[in-house]
């Protein structure tokens, strides 16, 4: 179904995008300083680590489907720079308690990137300031939730007009754990010293369209 979503919605992105390529296209000119938007569909497979203060660390996968979308300035359609924001329904596991459960996540941060215009090679690098990765409640009744990320993304991609074809590489640290549930009783625990990180491989198709 959370596949079905996602894809129903990047349908609704390529659709609003397609009058603006059309547009963009019928420019012969790309002019000096301008807008840029820029949707796209990913797919991100993720692996994370818990240490717990006084116990061994576990391990973890995060994996699935999310939707991107970019906003800024571009100079020439050569520089780009903006905010990168993203959202996910990942499956989360992670060995403590074999916790598996579906997940929202959100993260955002500025970005900037230098690309060949129309066509070829373009390279960027992300900020991550903030966001959460919230797995549901696991068949055993644990329920946890990740908070404020930050670290980096970087990615290259191959572009042909307004499509482009990318590889991600990103690096995060959430500030703090916050345990919502244990054995199906509700708790509201928010562990500061429990420092969880990610690193995940993110590759996506996306419409940069320059304005």
């Amino acid at each position: 179904m959370k596949k079905t979503l996602l894809l129903n919605l990047a349908a609704l992105f390529v659709g609003i995008a397609s009058p603006l390529i059309g547009i963009c296209t019928a420019s012969a000119e790309t002019s000096e300083l301008g807008l840029f938007v820029e949707p796209g569909v990913t797919y991100e497979m993720g692996k994370t680590k818990t240490d717990w203060p006084g116990f061994s660390s576990s391990s973890g996968e995060s994996s699935g489907f999310g939707l991107m979308g970019r906003l800024g300035l571009h100079v020439y359609d050569i520089v780009f720079a903006g905010v990168d924001a993203r959202y996910s329904m990942p499956n989360f596991k992670d060995s403590s308690v074999n916790y598996s459960a579906d997940a929202t996540q959100f993260n955002w941060g500025p970005m900037v990137g230098i690309q060949t215009p129309v066509f070829g090679i373009r390279v960027w690098g992300n900020y991550i300031v903030g966001g959460f990765l919230d797995p549901k409640q696991s068949g055993n009744g644990f329920d946890v939730k990740l908070n404020n990320p930050t670290g980096y993304r970087v990615g290259v991609g191959g572009r042909f007009l307004m499509l482009s074809v990318n590889l991600e590489y990103q690096n995060l640290k959430y500030d703090s754990l916050s345990v919502e549930s244990f054995g199906g009783f509700s708790v509201n625990g928010n562990y500061t010293s429990v420092k969880p990180t990610n690193e995940s491989w993110i590759v996506s198709v996306s419409f940069p369209i320059s304005i």
